[in-house]
């Protein structure tokens, strides 16, 4: 299919955001499950740029994602179909995590501005972070089903999309997170974890892309060009075109993709979201004083790569409509 830019920088983006709500979460909630409530400090301090950050960036990536509708106007209609539609329920949840975010962003505020960690000794903020983290990657599996739930088109009709998609939420928030907090430095315990989990996480995703792309390759459509055209069971031969000139199923379901192009673009895609990563996080190891900005420069060429590897998820998903042309 024909990759709009607007889409590939949507699921890009937002997934990154994403991915760094769900681990600003999963901090946030660790000091209250080992029983004590963080002080006033760095802590907060550090919560309100990863949860700023965060929204951000999934604020950028939905609205971004208007750009590829003939009406933007009248997106807000999707949210009304709900029941049936993927990418209404993704519109849905979108709303309902930017709350907790906002309402944590609030608590943040309010720690500085009075100076008083009595909000943060109750329940409100384990509450809040928790409500946070299941929606971002409830956010986040809604937007693979957007693909995932497509019959026509095989090569997202994969059991591996949506691992995959949430895989490369989880990296990128990682990597977004540790762009920031290298800056603050770090201690050599943490920059050693930090170079496990890069390592683990770059590993899982390439691999899932890796096994993803060795399967759409050897998938057939499912179907054949008499199953298109009504004569089931019949070899068709294509002696005229339907149409004298392209029309928008051509152009938008029609893309093709030289498979030597594709070799090339992933090898690119891999080298960028696993490879480089994974150097970055044993250069800020090595040399901890280039942590900052090694690590910042890190995670914007992975999500280069996470971008190429978006790309190649659209232009190589064949749509059966294209038998019948």
């Amino acid at each position: 299919m024909h990759p709009a830019f607007s889409v590939l920088l949507f699921t890009t983006l937002s997934g990154a955001g994403y991915g760094l709500l769900v681990w600003t979460g999963a901090f946030m909630l660790m000091p209250y499950l080992q029983g004590r409530a963080p002080t006033q400090g760095v802590v907060p301090l550090l919560w309100g740029v990863m949860l700023l950050v965060g929204l951000l960036l999934t604020t950028v990536g939905l609205v971004s994602s208007m750009f590829h509708l003939g009406k933007p106007a009248r997106a807000w209609r999707a949210f009304s179909q709900w029941r049936s539609s993927w990418l209404s329920r993704e519109g849905v949840f979108a709303v309902l995590t930017a709350l907790p975010v906002l309402a944590l962003l609030g608590v943040v505020a309010a720690v500085f501005s009075t100076r008083s960690t009595a909000l943060l000794q109750g329940p409100v903020v384990p509450v809040l972070a928790a409500a946070m983290l299941l929606l971002s990657l409830i956010t986040v599996v809604c937007t693979a089903m957007i693909y995932a739930s497509l019959k026509p088109i095989p090569a997202w009709r994969q059991a591996l999309v949506v691992p995959a998609y949430l895989m490369f939420a989880i990296l990128g928030g990682w990597l977004v997170l540790m762009a920031l907090v290298n800056w603050a430095g770090l201690s050599d315990e943490a920059l050693a974890v930090n170079l496990l989990v890069t390592f683990v996480l770059a590993f899982v995703a390439a691999a899932l892309k890796l096994v993803y792309w060795h399967r759409i390759d050897r998938q057939p459509l499912g179907a054949t060009r008499g199953d298109a055209v009504g004569l089931p069971g019949r070899e068709v031969e294509v002696f005229e075109r339907p149409h004298t000139q392209d029309n928008y199923l051509n152009r938008e379901m029609g893309y093709v993709l030289a498979r030597k192009h594709a070799r090339v673009l992933r090898a690119i895609s891999v080298l960028l979201f696993a490879l480089v990563p994974a150097v970055t996080a044993w250069l800020a190891w090595a040399h901890p004083e280039w942590a900052g900005p090694v690590f910042t420069l890190g995670a914007v060429l992975a999500l280069l790569g996470v971008l190429v590897e978006r790309w190649l998820f659209f232009a190589q998903a064949r749509h059966m409509v294209t038998l019948y042309y």
